[in-house]
């Protein structure tokens, strides 16, 4: 019941560009990606550790998913990423 909906992570995908554009989502030195790229984006590792990690903990811990449903939701297919994959391309 840990699962997301196709519409959470278009949402997800507008919060991430809002981020990058606004400088709260940043480049690293594991992630030097562009700012100005809409194609690729900034990698798992960097959205996860600026982005989800913070906003879940402020939330109370749960997942991101939960967070989002806190009933749950159910899954009828299974979608994995690469971590050093850039969060559009997913």
């Amino acid at each position: 019941r840990w699962c997301v909906a196709r519409s959470d992570l278009v949402q997800l995908r507008r919060v991430v560009s809002r981020r990058v554009l606004d400088g709260r989502l940043a480049p690293t030195a594991r992630d030097d990606f562009s700012t100005s790229d809409e194609g690729i984006g900034p990698c798992i590792h960097t959205v996860n550790s600026q982005l989800i990690v913070p906003v879940t903990e402020r939330a109370g811990g749960a997942s991101w998913a939960l967070m989002l449903r806190p009933e749950g939701l159910l899954c009828d297919i299974f979608v994995t990423h690469g971590w050093a994959e850039g969060i559009y391309e997913f």
